[in-house]
């Protein structure tokens, strides 16, 4: 199966094919432009380095969410567009679960953080279970706490219950990083700048096992998930709240 694989959740911009065990290219970006600018042209420069024909693809793969509201839009109306235009598939790959990927294997548990502002982080904690005794191995990601939206110290509280050495990644750990050192009681430690940002890549297998298990919508039905409202949600909210 191959999968052209996109995601624009975060700071990052990034597109990748692959096709079953194979990651046949990649295009990163984490620089001051906007996924407006750089999404369709850095798939249209991966299409053309590598030679893609188009109609050889079974699916798009996007992060679905949480993460940046006006990334998620772009990434979902990007995907849409290239799955009506194709006649194929969404494959929705939430945005934690993609970058907990990006440590496939770990015996360690993981737990990713974007930064979402007003000192709450989208997150999780996932680990990697062996899915067969004899090699070669392969793991499946299993969530212990599935993707939400949570202050920092909420998630090193569930950290320490957990009582495990964790890695942290994403663009949250930088801008938490003191502040975890002071709440957690356990072995803990950041991943490498070569793992700490949503990859398409990471998350390309995972879509293709989505895929093979029927995991997928029509471009039509697909939505991002927010997991919580947009700042012009939550101010008409409060706009509401006053008129009462």
């Amino acid at each position: 199966m191959k999968v052209i694989a996109i995601d624009s959740s975060g700071l990052v911009a990034s597109v990748a094919v692959a096709q079953d065990d194979t990651l046949i290219g990649e295009y990163n970006v984490n620089y001051k432009k906007t996924h407006s600018q750089t999404l369709l042209p850095m798939l249209d420069e991966l299409k053309r380095m590598v030679e893609l024909d188009l109609s050889t693809v079974d699916a798009i793969a996007l992060a679905s969410g949480p993460g940046s509201f006006t990334g998620l839009r772009i990434g979902s109306a990007t995907a849409k567009g290239l799955g009506f235009a194709m006649n194929v598939p969404l494959v929705e790959i939430p945005t934690l679960d993609g970058l907990a990927c990006n440590l496939y294997g770990s015996d360690k548990l993981v737990c990713p953080l974007m930064d979402a502002r007003r000192n709450q982080v989208y997150t999780g904690i996932y680990a990697f279970e062996r899915e067969q005794e004899e090699p070669p191995f392969t793991w499946r990601l299993k969530s212990l706490l599935p993707q939400c939206a949570v202050s920092i110290d909420e998630i090193a509280r569930k950290c320490n219950e957990l009582g495990r050495e964790v890695i942290f990644l994403g663009d949250g750990v930088p801008v938490f990083a003191e502040r975890l050192g002071e709440l957690l009681r356990i072995p803990y430690g950041f991943a490498p700048a070569h793992m700490n940002r949503q990859r398409a890549a990471a998350f390309a297998p995972l879509a293709i096992q989505y895929l093979r298990e029927g995991r997928c919508v029509s471009a039509a039905d697909h939505a991002p998930e927010y997991l919580r409202p947009s700042q012009a949600e939550r101010e008409a909210g409060i706009c509401c709240e006053s008129e009462k």
